[in-house]
């Protein structure tokens, strides 16, 4: 392999910062994933039971891991001093007026999914099973709840969180209370239960359609093979993801550490999910009406075919590897620890840039199969698509912009990443230059 002393030179001069998650994380959950797919294949068991084991085997791996060789409950993010317990009646107060915030937010949560029709529908996603899991799982997370926050409470350095500070509140404690803490206890938990409902809507599904499938009827079909595999890509997607809204513990340093503020990353987030979504069928930034898909205009063309769908399942595994790459941390619209490792070595967002390509690529609407102004119209509607999906990232890079270790990561990836160089080649621009002196970590 050859081997450039220059680049190696300034790789050690100016070293990637380091990753909130360690590799090995995504792997372990990885392998355990595809154990249990392979075991689900074996037996045909498709159905969503099946799909929820697939989440034990993919989220269970990960943790061990994270235990036993990263020892993510040491670090000092946790927020918690495992050497200096305190008495329990010097946080019982504390705890119980946690319970109490913690209680009524998931009381407020239960009621939005009570009068949210949507959430009950039939033919909304399969919503329904959703809330089944979430309303089965309600009475153990409720009794759960009352050791975890007594035994976590006496380990903390500060047990006075946004749960707590809304507790406070409600019970008309005569303590200063933070605003913001409350705020962000709210958001916090309007994202999980918003996209939590929503994971497991889809996870049934995705699952079932992969496992179903005779691998013997589609080995022979490039294309067949390849949306086979793209099918598998968004089963581990969803898998990571689904994992990531469930398993947020400080223990495990997966806690949400500040949900983003900003009304206008909000937005931006919710109209690309249902019940808002703007990309959906008859939707106003739906661009398939009057096209087809690479399936239909390839047709008759096996070599092309085949290197099309090859591409297309290489755009879906960067897009899955960067979920994987966060382990059990992944979220929208949160901050629960900066990664630089995976995909994010080369680029801020690999998932959204990938997932634009595959969608330009796999529609191509510049042909038509009606008019010439329906493939103006798709491809100006894909366009506003693909702004959508800037206008993410930079909102996602206001709030990240807020912690000192995105800062230090996004202009290392400008420096060193290979997205940022080829634009910067291809735009003329001179590329980033490394500071003399590295800023120092906190």
């Amino acid at each position: 392999m050859y081997h450039d002393p220059k680049l190696a030179g300034e790789a050690a001069a100016d070293p990637r910062p380091r990753s909130a998650v360690g590799g090995g994380v995504g792997l372990a959950g990885l392998a355990g994933l595809i154990l249990w797919v392979v075991i689900a294949r074996h037996y045909g068991m498709d159905g969503p039971f099946s799909a929820l084991m697939n989440l034990v085997f993919c989220g269970v791996p990960m943790i061990a891991w994270s235990l036993v060789v990263d020892r993510v409950h040491r670090n000092a993010s946790t927020g918690i001093d495992w050497t200096s317990p305190r008495r329990w009646r010097d946080t019982i107060d504390v705890s119980l007026t946690k319970l109490a915030g913690l209680w009524v937010t998931w009381a407020g949560i239960a009621g939005l999914y009570a009068t949210g029709r949507f959430y009950w529908l039939d033919d909304q996603a399969h919503y329904p099973f959703a809330m089944w899991c979430l309303s089965s799982a309600a009475p153990f997370l409720f009794a759960a709840s009352i050791p975890y926050i007594l035994l976590l409470d006496r380990f903390l350095v500060e047990p006075r969180d946004g749960c707590w500070a809304l507790g406070a509140w409600l019970m008309g404690l005569d303590e200063r209370i933070e605003r913001e803490a409350i705020f962000n206890h709210l958001r916090s938990w309007g994202v999980k239960a918003f996209f939590l409902a929503f994971m497991l809507a889809i996870v049934p599904p995705g699952f079932a359609q992969f496992v179903r499938t005779d691998f013997t009827a589609v080995r022979a079909d490039p294309v067949a093979l390849s949306q086979w595999l793209i099918t598998f890509m968004f089963l581990v997607d969803v898998a990571f993801a689904t994992v990531g809204y469930i398993v947020t513990f400080r223990p495990l340093d997966s806690h949400i550490r500040s949900a983003n503020p900003f009304a206008a990353a909000w937005m931006a987030a919710l109209i690309c999910y249902p019940p808002f979504v703007l990309m959906g069928s008859g939707g106003p930034l739906d661009y398939h009406p009057g096209t087809a898909d690479w399936t239909h205009w390839l047709a008759g063309h096996p070599l092309l075919s085949a290197l099309t769908g090859a591409v297309l399942v290489g755009l879906t595994a960067i897009y899955a590897w960067a979920t994987v790459a966060f382990g059990f941390r992944f979220s929208n619209l949160t901050n629960r620890g900066i990664l630089t490792h995976g995909p994010y070595r080369f680029t801020r967002h690999p998932a959204y840039l990938a997932k634009n390509l595959f969608w330009m690529l796999s529609t191509l609407p510049f042909l038509t199969t009606g008019s010439w102004s329906d493939a103006a119209r798709a491809c100006v509607l894909m366009g506003t698509v693909a702004g959508v999906y800037y206008w993410r990232a930079r909102t996602e890079e206001r709030h990240l912009g807020l912690d000192p270790e995105y800062i230090a990561y996004s202009r290392w990836v400008e420096r060193n990443g290979l997205v940022p160089r080829f634009f910067a080649w291809t735009t003329g621009k001179p590329r980033a230059i490394r500071p003399t002196a590295l800023p120092p970590r906190d």
